[in-house]
């Protein structure tokens, strides 16, 4: 029975060979794994258990219909992140566990300019090229009401590399303007789903699979990857370096963090820490992209540093340590530069601003380098 809104979820359907082959190595009892990459709508916020989210639901599509077969799962959503970090993470979180099919998630978490259509275009290159070959699907989420989301840079850059594009937009959000359906009983906050919302996302994805299984035999042409990037594809090999991968020149004042971290989301280990105003690390970097990674959190007061690169003080660029929102500590990410050419660049980090009280010292996470 056709569903005037299911029917439209398919904004591009792309070269299907990779995902139908998956399919049919599964129909002959071949184990899969089945990756998704996102933030925290992928990483199950507010559902009430990890099985309740809609990348495990869905992924059960996978063992109901090839029950004699061995599904791996494994999710790499972390919340409040993008595409120009998740590039970044994607081999150590992701990638080494060989998926056969990646589902991308990032459309309510990047912005729809064009910095993220080249960040995402590179997290697209970085995985379709990947050791496993996986079969690549991009997810399109909104916010529920508004309908705001990344989807039409992020269906561009699908619609070029050949690559299916499923707008849950287009199921949920679409009823929701409709009128079919009120807002509140999938969603407390018009962004993350609760388990009824998490239920529609993957019955949304559960259609899509249907679709292309019903077609699994049908033949379908080698996949062509363009070679030329539609976007000056700096981040592709982005590289994230934390305090065991990134030796300072010099270091004052700022101290390893030497915790274990305990799972992918426990954010906020393996960097350096300072109290004092005055503390500085220096490093040098050769790359395109400057980007940094550190906390910014509730527990205020707290520090302020600043980035300077190559002596530019005039240029310099303030990392405030404190964040005005309620719901807990930000992995705020923020770029420094982003040029043109590859060079080799002399980068100070210093804290600038401390307060007799604080109640949290300035946490920086990661360096992140491009290009």
């Amino acid at each position: 029975m056709s569903d005037k809104y299911l029917d439209t979820i398919v904004v591009n359907r792309g070269n299907q060979m990779r995902l139908k082959n998956v399919m049919l190595r599964a129909s002959r009892g071949e184990s899969v794994t089945i990756g998704y990459l996102g933030g925290s709508i992928t990483m199950g916020s507010v559902a009430t258990t990890p099985e309740k989210c809609y990348a495990y639901l869905s992924c059960q599509w996978w063992r109901e219909n090839f029950p004699q077969t061995k599904v791996e799962y494994y999710n790499a959503g972390i919340g409040a992140t993008t595409s120009q970090f998740g590039v970044a993470r994607v081999d150590e979180d992701l990638l080494y566990a060989r998926p056969d099919v990646v589902f991308i998630e990032f459309s309510v978490n990047d912005d729809n300019v064009d910095h993220f259509k080249e960040t995402y275009e590179g997290l697209v290159r970085h995985v379709y090229t990947s050791e496993s070959l996986p079969a690549v699907v991009l997810l399109h989420n909104s916010f529920f009401s508004t309908g705001v989301s990344a989807e039409e840079i992020h269906t561009a850059v699908g619609r070029y590399y050949d690559l299916p594009c499923v707008s849950i937009k287009n199921n949920v959000h679409a009823r929701i303007a409709a009128g079919d359906l009120a807002a509140e009983t999938i969603t407390a906050d018009d962004l993350h789903p609760n388990d009824a919302g998490h239920a529609m996302l993957a019955d949304t994805i559960r259609h899509f699979l249907d679709g292309v299984y019903a077609q699994a035999d049908s033949s379908e042409p080698e996949p062509i990857f363009p070679a030329q990037p539609m976007t000056l594809n700096r981040y592709e090999h982005s590289r994230r370096m934390r305090n065991s991968q990134l030796v300072a020149d010099t270091c004052q004042g700022f101290t390893e963090d030497y915790a274990p971290q305990k799972h992918m989301t426990d954010i906020f280990k393996c960097g350096w820490e300072a109290w004092k105003e005055g503390s500085y690390m220096e490093f040098t970097m050769t790359g395109s992209v400057l980007a940094v990674q550190y906390r910014r959190t509730i527990n205020k007061p707290a520090p302020a540093a600043r980035v300077i690169v190559d002596g530019d003080e005039a240029g310099a660029v303030l990392l405030d340590g404190e964040f005005d929102e309620t719901w807990g500590d930000l992995l705020a990410l923020t770029t420094i530069f982003e040029n043109e050419e590859p060079g080799e660049h002399h980068v100070r980090i210093e804290v600038c601003r401390t307060h007799e009280n604080d109640a949290s010292g300035f946490y920086l996470v990661s360096v992140i380098t491009a290009g």
